[in-house]
């Protein structure tokens, strides 16, 4: 792991960054990997790693509970599943105050979220089969913890025979926080003072559910010309 020292460092953009993590997780490709990643930014990503493994790509709908005075502060989050799974910040919404009430109707505004990403990602397309093979969980940085906290129970919970998670960067007491959750930690820095994701980018602008859905379908079209990896 390194540090950013200046912006000189920053990665270029998401592709750059997912062939960067992609160099560092070439030894798990004899193990037949799936690839999950989180929308939206998560997305070109983790291509780049399933396009490197030979693994097929699928998507862990995840939603971030942000404070109401500071939306991206995540005080917790939501995944989907047969099951929804909720994990909360409970210290710090204790000391920020946040009502019950606003936990409850801020949750459910993140379920119809994923619901509605649900449709509008995966349609009728086959879903990626994790139980018994190595899941690699992949986003563009994490901050918090609590999007990919809740990302990982999902995805420990559909029985992968390892768990992998695998981030371009994030604060080291996040990393050492998440790494009991899973098998091994892939992240290529660990600034200290991380302040926003994208300030590690210098191209970091919002995806729309268009090129979520291109690259989906790209991912699926190689493996299905290639389905040996």
């Amino acid at each position: 792991m390194f540090e950013f020292l200046d912006e000189r460092e920053r990665f270029a953009n998401r592709t750059e960054a997912g062939r960067a993590l992609a160099d560092r997780l070439r030894h798990l490709k004899g193990e037949r990997p799936v690839v999950l990643a989180l929308p939206r930014g998560g997305v070109p990503v983790g291509f780049e790693v399933a396009k490197a493994l030979g693994a097929a790509l699928d998507v862990v709908l995840v939603r971030k509970i942000g404070a109401p005075f500071q939306p991206e502060l995540a005080i917790g989050a939501v995944v989907d599943g047969s099951r929804p799974e909720a994990v909360l910040n409970q210290a710090l919404i204790e000391e920020c105050g946040i009502p019950e009430s606003y936990l409850q109707a801020e949750t459910a505004r993140q379920l119809a979220e994923i619901e509605r990403r649900r449709a509008v990602y995966l349609a009728s397309r086959a879903r990626a089969e994790v139980a018994g093979h190595t899941a690699i969980v992949v986003d563009d940085g994490i901050a918090t913890g609590a999007t990919m906290e809740a990302a990982l129970l999902a995805t420990r919970r559909a029985g992968p025979q390892r768990l992998v998670l695998a981030v371009p960067v994030a604060p080291p007491d996040t990393i050492e926080r998440l790494r009991s959750e899973v098998d091994e930690i892939v992240c290529l820095a660990t600034p200290r003072h991380l302040g926003a994701i994208g300030a590690f980018y210098a191209d970091f602008r919002q995806l729309d559910d268009d090129e979520v859905i291109r690259l989906l379908e790209a991912a699926s079209a190689a493996e299905a010309r290639d389905p040996s990896g």
